[in-house]
């Protein structure tokens, strides 16, 4: 069903689930938002779903009154948990609304779902958990749930509902690299080891090297579940990728693959590795 309340309008699906998602879907274009909002009362783990034409009807839900978004404040949680946004909208565009959202305290976790991959580092640069490009399929729609839900589970300090103890194999998140003006996604399974370059890290993969607006510090934090550790203020690398731990005359190095790279590892940071080694059923 499609209530409307004001200029906005929510669904509220049939699913059941333990952990029942709010969110919010916003693009100017009837057929992107109605396609958006199924997608997203589809998934099993959505419970409603609030839509929006414009920018500014979006962000008039952050203070509506609505009594379970007001019911959500009052507990100090974001007044939806995610929000879906297309970017090219007139007027404020979807980079704009998202910064303002962004700022919020606390904020919902961003979504970006567009036709266009250019603006896909700023994106990320704002905090945002997917890139999703159109058209979409409804098993692409589903994994950037997973990876809200993901992002929700972690910032409460538990495992997210309905997932096991192992990691999601087929979620491999991609990473915006500009090349010559167009937008190439690099999958982080094919990253070898990162190094950091200032504020910028440069992915070495098995086809080159790309340079990131990226903090090294800022992947380490969310690739560490994905297998990659940090050897040095300067490298993180792909624990998989470790064939040998090894002393050379300044200290401990770790040879990538088949002598393709030897890396330094810092004394702060051996005995991490070495027990992460140990613990990925390796010896040193």
């Amino acid at each position: 069903m499609h209530p409307a309340i004001g200029r906005m309008q929510f669904t509220v699906s049939a699913h059941e689930d333990t952990r029942q998602l709010i969110v919010l879907a916003v693009d100017d274009e009837l057929k992107g938002l109605d396609e958006l909002t199924h997608g997203l009362q589809n998934n099993p783990h959505v419970h409603r779903v609030f839509s929006a034409s414009d920018a500014s009807d979006a962000l008039r839900l952050f203070s509506h009154d609505d009594p379970e978004l007001v019911a959500r404040r009052a507990r100090g949680l974001p007044t939806v948990d995610a929000v879906f946004a297309d970017i090219d909208m007139p007027g404020l565009s979807g980079m704009e609304m998202s910064r303002v959202i962004a700022a919020m305290n606390p904020s919902p976790i961003l979504v970006f779902v567009t036709g266009h991959s250019k603006e896909a580092v700023n994106a990320f640069d704002l905090g945002a958990v997917d890139y999703v490009l159109k058209p979409f399929q409804q098993d692409r729609l589903d994994r950037s749930v997973s990876r809200v839900r993901e992002k929700l589970a972690a910032a409460a300090g538990a495992p997210a509902p309905g997932a096991g103890a192992e990691p999601v194999k087929n979620d491999d998140e991609v990473i915006p690299v500009e090349l010559a003006g167009t937008t190439k996604l690099i999958p982080r399974s094919s990253v070898r080891w990162v190094e950091a370059q200032g504020d910028y890290a440069r992915l070495f993969t098995t086809e080159g090297s790309h340079l990131v607006r990226i903090p090294l510090a800022q992947l380490e934090e969310r690739w560490e579940k994905a297998g990659f550790v940090r050897i040095h203020r300067s490298f993180l690398v792909a624990l998989p990728l470790i064939t040998e731990l090894r002393m050379g005359q300044g200290g401990y190095q770790v040879v990538i693959g088949n002598e393709e790279k030897v890396l330094p590892v810092s004394r702060r940071h051996t005995r991490a590795l070495k027990d992460r080694l140990v613990g990925n059923g390796r010896g040193g």
